[in-house]
């Protein structure tokens, strides 16, 4: 591993020179960046305000869904979910863009997701660009995930697996820059486990083709929590938009290595996703494995638009993928279930 290691030092490296070489190439805004890592996001324009020389940008969301558990047919309410992005961002004398950016999200029940009722998570990030690109510190783990991933369900669809299972620490540093129509982006957190992504995106005639790949060193606690395994992962997707109509596929290579057990992961993802007039549907599917065991998952999801930032939405999500070698529980997931709210975005 002590090899690997030396992979980001060594691409962080060629970055800085290869910027140096080149005196056209166009910053990735500090203000692009999310920090938003959930299912839920906000489609509409932020709000924003001057005040002397900072520019305070909000955006939120509130929903109210009720899920229904269609293995066990029982109703649980989820009373509230909200979410809040905040950010302030100036520009220094010498034209660097510097940028405070936090994320809030409350969810009073966690119907069908794991962890406890109630729960407040946030993350906050600084960042500073130029002509040279963006440097980011914070909670970005998911930053080059949200770069590189395939676009969310409609409504209240989520299609389960549609990641690599390692996953980095909060706290990290990271570096994006932009050559063109290609983005490139570098994260590693507190433990040195690194993610690298690559997003290249142009229209071309009627069309809008975007295609991205990334490459995760991460660690993975299997759903039983008796192994830690050091994850290496490839992923990429390929995305075109027509009109109001979007196709994607990903795909993913992961590699899950203990001291007793080593393990081989691949994956498969496909949607389409349309807009037609106040109604937007979406239709996901995912088939991998794990040795010879398998993953499967499925979402359909629509939305409603009833007002500005108003919709009703509906989501229809199955997943299961349990699998077991040599004693060890590495996924544990069987759920079917639909859900309804009323969202709010702003």
């Amino acid at each position: 591993m002590a090899a690997g290691r030396k992979l980001p030092q060594v691409l962080s490296l060629a970055a800085i020179l290869i910027t140096g070489l080149f005196g056209t190439i166009s910053p990735v805004l500090a203000q692009d960046v999310s920090l938003n890592y959930e299912s839920l996001s906000s489609l509409e324009e932020p709000l924003a305000v001057e005040v002397g020389d900072v520019t305070l940008v909000l955006t939120g969301l509130l929903d109210a869904p009720v899920n229904f558990d269609l293995e066990g047919d029982q109703a649980t309410d989820a009373d509230f979910i909200g979410n809040v992005q905040f950010s302030a961002r100036t520009q220094l004398p010498n034209r660097w863009r510097i940028a405070l950016t936090y994320f809030g999200q409350y969810v009073s029940d966690r119907a069908f997701v794991s962890g406890p009722d109630n729960q407040y998570t946030d993350n906050i990030a600084f960042s500073v660009g130029s002509y040279w690109g963006t440097v980011l510190v914070g909670n970005i783990s998911g930053v080059v995930r949200e770069q590189t991933r395939r676009l969310r369900g409609a409504g209240n669809a989520m299609l389960a697996f549609d990641n690599v299972l390692g996953g980095l620490e909060d706290d990290g540093g990271g570096y994006f820059v932009r050559f063109g129509p290609w983005v490139f982006s570098g994260m590693m957190d507190e433990d040195e486990n690194f993610d690298f992504g690559a997003m290249y995106q142009r229209p071309t005639g009627t069309r809008d083709y975007r295609l991205t790949a990334r490459f995760t060193d991460s660690e993975h606690v299997s759903a039983d929590g008796t192994q830690k395994f050091s994850t290496t992962a490839l992923s990429g997707v390929g995305e075109m938009i027509y009109g109001s109509t979007m196709w994607d596929i990903g795909a993913g290579y992961e590699y899950l290595d203990s001291d007793n057990l080593n393990v081989q992961r691949w994956y498969v993802s496909t949607g389409m996703r349309t807009k037609t007039g106040v109604l937007t549907f979406s239709i996901e599917g995912h088939y991998g494995q794990i040795e010879s065991g398998h993953e499967a998952s499925a979402a359909l999801g629509i939305q409603y638009d009833l007002a500005r930032g108003l919709s009703a939405n509906l989501g229809l999500n199955y997943a299961e993928s349990r699998v077991t070698r040599s004693d060890t529980r590495i996924t544990n997931t069987k759920a079917k279930q639909a859900s309804f709210s009323l969202r709010y975005s702003f």
